[in-house]
């Protein structure tokens, strides 16, 4: 028995107009017969089908008007009776629903209407009916007005795929203190904050962000593999492989990987190594028998991906041993350490529970909601990632330690700031 949550109908009426008139469905039923021979006598079936909310709140409404109406009658009985008789029938009219059987004898016939089995409202929300013959699966379904049985019927085939299926995510963060480790993991939509919060809690975090939900039957699996100029590993000897996560419901499938650059003179005109996660759905028909043996990667490449999601890693300084003729233009190194510096800054402020927007930054109201969003339960982490946001807005000849200075004078962190100063002069940054 499959019970169905009225938000489900709800969801499926607000995608398509044409289900409007549907007010409930009782719960799905599959039903294994011991024996093929014909019933000997019908079997009463009894199920929940929620009621129409509307008609309740008119009964309601009637339970009030009722004594006024035995009032009226009572008057105007003697001067218009036929008049009020047909005022009161009119008024008295109740929001009539219409209760019907859909199910089907096997798959391969497929559902049908049962228009002569005959269903009866019983109290609390029940229905029942006889049911004279075999159904390997049947539903019923309540609906305000006329309904064709060609709607009926699409409406019971979408129901089945979507008690059938759950909305998915897939996710893929990275160690924030070393980015060459990354976990990949599927969760069902309804826990993504919860499972977020998680990683977070673990040490993981985003780039990149989730992607779309996507709906997955039980037992269906996402393969993945990476393209570009990074490839990944579970054991850190063999790069390159395709990897896959089998989807459960109630399990929390996830795989922890290594990643490096395939080419290290690779994307030269980029301070970072680029590469793509591609992930693949497998349906359960295209699953071999031999399911914990992995698909082979040309069976499904021709189809579109589910999604993908955008990877980088930073690029090191490499030592070169050069002659001394050689002479050597000598860089600014202190933008790669900007970070650090920004980082100590957060932990300054978080301590003393700064808010975001004490900070007098420059930035907009959408990137203030994404940062509480990505980090939502620690503040360091928070101020970091605005700060972050806020320098990659700046021109590169902007002046970062003096423009930073003045917002903390003028949030009133004075001491920070004169701190700031003297950090960047002497080139200390942790």
């Amino acid at each position: 028995v499959q019970p169905i949550e009225p938000s489900l109908v709800s969801t499926l009426k607000a995608r398509h107009d044409m289900y409007h008139a549907v007010v409930s469905a009782s719960a799905l039923v599959y039903v294994q017969h011991p024996s093929a021979q014909p019933f000997n006598s019908s079997v009463t079936i009894t199920l929940p089908c929620p009621p129409n909310p509307e008609k309740k709140r008119e009964e309601d409404e009637s339970e009030h008007a009722r004594a006024i109406r035995a009032t009226v009658k009572r008057v105007a009985t003697a001067y218009h009776p036929r008049a009020v008789n047909a005022s009161l029938r009119k008024n008295g009219e109740n929001l009539s629903d219409t209760l019907k059987l859909l199910g089907h004898r096997n798959k391969e016939e497929g559902w049908k209407v049962f228009d002569d089995v005959i269903i009866q409202n019983a109290r609390n929300g029940l229905v029942s009916f006889e049911l004279n013959e075999h159904l390997e699966s049947f539903v019923v379904i309540r609906f305000s007005f006329l309904l064709e049985n060609t709607y009926l019927l699409l409406f019971a085939r979408a129901l089945e795929e979507a008690v059938c299926s759950t909305m998915a995510n897939v996710i893929l963060y990275r160690k924030r203190e070393n980015p060459y480790k990354i976990v990949v993991l599927l969760s069902a939509s309804k826990e993504l904050t919860c499972e977020l919060q998680n990683l977070h809690e673990e040490g993981y975090f985003g780039p990149p962000e989730p992607t779309q939900q996507f709906p997955l039957r039980e037992g269906e699996q996402v393969h993945f593999r990476f393209r570009g100029n990074i490839f990944a590993s579970e054991n850190g000897k063999d790069f390159g492989k395709v990897y896959r996560l089998i989807f459960h419901s109630q399990r929390k499938p996830r795989l922890k990987l290594q990643i490096k650059e395939v080419d290290e003179f690779g994307n030269h005109s980029s301070p970072h190594y680029k590469g793509t996660a591609v992930f693949y759905k497998i349906t359960r028909e295209m699953i071999t028998k031999k399911w914990e043996q992995p698909l082979p990667y040309g069976e499904y490449q021709h189809q579109s991906p589910l999604c993908k999601l955008a990877l980088t890693l930073p690029k090191h300084e490499k030592l070169i041993n050069r002659p001394r003729s050689t002479r050597r233009v000598s860089s600014d190194s202190s933008e790669a350490l900007w970070d650090n510096l920004l980082y100590w800054l957060a932990e300054e402020l978080a301590e003393d529970n700064t808010s975001l927007l004490a900070l007098c930054l420059p930035v907009r109201r959408s990137v203030l909601q994404l940062v509480r969003l990505k980090c939502p339960d620690n503040l360091t982490h928070q101020i970091y990632e605005l700060l972050c946001c806020w320098k990659k807005t700046l021109p590169r000849s902007a002046d970062k330690q003096q423009l930073l200075s003045h917002y903390l004078r003028k949030s009133g962190r004075s001491d920070l700031s004169e701190e700031l100063c003297f950090k960047w002069q002497n080139k200390v940054f942790t």
